[in-house]
């Protein structure tokens, strides 16, 4: 009995007669990983001040570039970045903590319009505020550390404010979602300190 060469060749090498979409199916399956657990700042509440600045703009927020990613940054103790692979912030972290000021702001100051530099709205403003975020991770002992510094330009009459922040938080847990929550409570406790920035 004759075999064709084709024949011959699948025969000699079995790898060879597998279909090909085979192949890309197998290295696709080699190399998935789970999808990515998301997460966001919640909004805490905090005390309401009497006064403040009729209109009021939060500039982009400075952002540490360490800290520029969509992964959580776990640590960055021992000259080492420790970064969540799998744990990712649900928007771009500097516009995260943006939004999240400027809703904790307006209910801090309920007699001030708090709006966004990069928002959709523009008012003449009576006050600007900065915002640089120099850490934000976990420190050796466990704890959550802010580093900040907060900066205040007011318009009719001129003058301006500033104010360096070292905020700690005890997580409620030791995972990644503890932390999270230890972050809401500490970037609320910077909205208290520039509501106070913004008291005439």
């Amino acid at each position: 009995m004759k075999l064709g060469r084709r024949r011959l060749a699948a025969l000699s090498f079995p790898a060879l007669a597998l279909p090909a979409v085979v192949l890309p199916g197998l290295v696709g399956a080699c190399g998935a990983s789970p999808d990515p657990v998301l997460y966001t700042v919640a909004v805490r509440p905090g005390p309401a001040l009497p006064s403040g600045p009729r209109v009021v703009q939060l500039r982009d927020i400075g952002l540490a570039s360490y800290l520029d990613r969509k992964e959580i940054v776990r640590s960055s103790e021992d000259y080492k970045l420790g970064v969540m692979a799998n744990n990712w912030w649900g928007e771009p972290l500097g516009s995260l903590l943006g939004r999240v000021l400027v809703v904790e702001l307006s209910q801090r100051l309920p007699n001030s319009k708090v709006y966004s530099e990069s928002g959709a709205i523009t008012a003449d403003p009576n006050a600007v505020v900065g915002v640089n975020i120099q850490r934000l991770d976990i420190d050796k002992a466990g704890a959550l550390v802010l580093l900040a510094q907060a900066a205040v330009e007011f318009n009719r009459p001129k003058r301006s404010a500033a104010r360096n922040f070292a905020i700690s938080k005890t997580p409620p847990t030791p995972d990644v979602a503890g932390q999270v929550a230890a972050i809401s409570d500490a970037v609320a406790e910077l909205a208290d300190g520039i509501a106070i920035l913004l008291q005439p």
